[in-house]
């Protein structure tokens, strides 16, 4: 488990693809429980650890997670959620170029549980949520672009079913449109950096991941606008 930032208050967790945040059917153990089993290790805790769910990421994504570690930090993280109070980034890889080199998307998704899968349309209907997120494009490579996303809203698999529907579909990510699953099963998105005012001391927050080891990530990392494939 690669912890980015902790205090009495909150841990900021680098999640890996294929880690869950929160338990789900396949009975695999959530980045939760790991979460609760470092800080009762780490500081001899007895008896339950507190360690509440703030926000989830999709289990093929990579990036930051924040967990509270108190309930009076959980309440407030959720409150700065429900009100748009915390910032955060994503970064896309997409195989396409979308029109434009920046824009704000606004769509209506509705989910079908079945199987799990969103979808975007351009006109309200009943059941749908609006959606809206912004992008810029900040690099590209022989193959791929790099995109910086930053959300309004927070719907399920938002960014990945916007970028699909503007032809742009995340590199790996099957679901959604692109033609080849990635070696690891991630796909090329990751919850970038995050950016809040702490909960109890109300000290500035901004925190950036380390970018994913896989080669294109790495070609993006050391050259953004101008990376070469591998």
């Amino acid at each position: 488990m690669d912890v980015i930032y902790e205090d009495n208050h909150i841990i900021i967790v680098n999640k890996q693809p294929g880690e869950i945040v929160q338990g789900d059917k396949t009975g695999d153990e959530p980045l939760v429980e790991t979460v609760r089993r470092y800080i009762k290790e780490k500081y001899a805790k007895p008896g339950n650890v507190f360690c509440g769910v703030v926000h989830r990421l999709d289990r093929p994504v990579w990036g930051l997670v924040i967990f509270a570690k108190t309930s009076k930090a959980l309440t407030r993280l959720n409150e700065m959620f429900r009100n748009g109070n915390i910032r955060k980034t994503y970064w896309a890889i997409t195989r396409n170029a979308p029109a434009k080199p920046a824009d704000r998307l606004v769509h209506y998704i509705s989910t079908v549980e079945r199987n799990n899968k969103s979808y975007a349309s351009t006109t309200p209907k009943t059941g749908a949520k609006e959606a809206a997120l912004s992008y810029r494009v900040i690099g590209h490579s022989d193959r791929y672009h790099l995109l910086e996303v930053n959300l309004e809203t927070g719907r399920k698999h938002q960014i990945r079913v916007q970028l699909s529907s503007i032809g742009c579909p995340i590199r790996g990510d099957l679901k959604y449109g692109d033609r080849r699953s990635n070696p690891d099963g991630s796909i090329s998105l990751q919850a970038h950096s995050i950016e809040f005012e702490h909960p109890v001391s109300h000290q500035p927050i901004h925190i950036t991941a380390p970018l994913p080891s896989d080669p294109l990530w790495q070609a993006f990392n050391q050259s953004p606008t101008d990376a070469t494939d591998n």
